[in-house]
């Protein structure tokens, strides 16, 4: 087993354990990284086969940071917790990865092919500008730089030095890894809505934290 898919959960004890289902046929090393007084959702999986590794530091970009640093494997894939995630993409990505001999495969949800049942206007048109802003600014090649659905070489992501605790976290990483001229493209996926819970991200105030992280980070030219 080459791949081990870091799994942020943040309360989703109805969504979890749907998601760990779905992907027992694949036979994917999962790390759960989770709050350690989240006792629901961690006794949602006491059934599952996976590892659970409790967060250091509050945050979504905590959570995969400590779990990629944690990967042992050759490669890792960020992969939700909420169902939205389709398994089968898994492969086909890192088939993407391995016949280009890429650094990093991010899941599009507008590439050509691809679609979302869970958008909205808003971060529809959010996605859109941020991903627009990322290829001016940062000369990036990919398609939907919110999507944190994502397949990489763990040895690679290990040198960007990633530090933010929150879902800037989703721009930091390719933004670091094009200036270190890590390779990296786009792969049509198909974003499903989630599963129970309610969503962790707040278009407004965390598309706010985002445009913020992209001003300062390119006028500090940080690696």
């Amino acid at each position: 087993m080459d791949l081990t898919l870091v799994i942020p959960a943040k309360k989703e004890k109805e969504s979890l354990p749907y998601v760990l289902e779905e992907l027992k046929k694949y036979n994917y090393k999962c790390l759960i990284v989770l709050e350690k007084n989240d006792t629901e959702t961690i006794e949602s999986i006491n059934n599952y086969d996976c590892e659970i590794i409790y967060q250091n530091n509050l945050g979504y970009g905590s959570a995969l940071i400590q779990g990629i640093n944690a990967t042992k494997t050759e490669y890792f894939c960020i992969f939700n917790a909420d169902g939205s995630f389709i398994p089968n993409e898994i492969k086909q990505m890192k088939d993407e990865l391995e016949k280009n001999n890429l650094d990093y495969v991010f899941g599009s949800r507008y590439q050509k092919g691809s679609k979302s049942d869970d958008d909205t206007l808003v971060t529809l048109i959010g996605n859109y500008f941020f991903t627009y802003f990322g290829k001016i600014f940062f000369n990036l090649n990919i398609t939907d730089i919110l999507y944190t659905f994502v397949i990489g070489k763990t040895k690679k992501a290990k040198e960007l030095n990633l530090k933010q605790k929150d879902f800037t976290f989703c721009v930091e990483l390719p933004i670091k890894a094009k200036r270190l001229n890590q390779k990296m493209t786009s792969y049509t996926s198909h974003e499903r809505s989630r599963i129970a819970g309610s969503k962790k991200v707040n278009a407004f105030k965390d598309g706010f934290y985002i445009l913020i992280y992209l001003f300062k980070i390119f006028f500090r030219k940080e690696k």
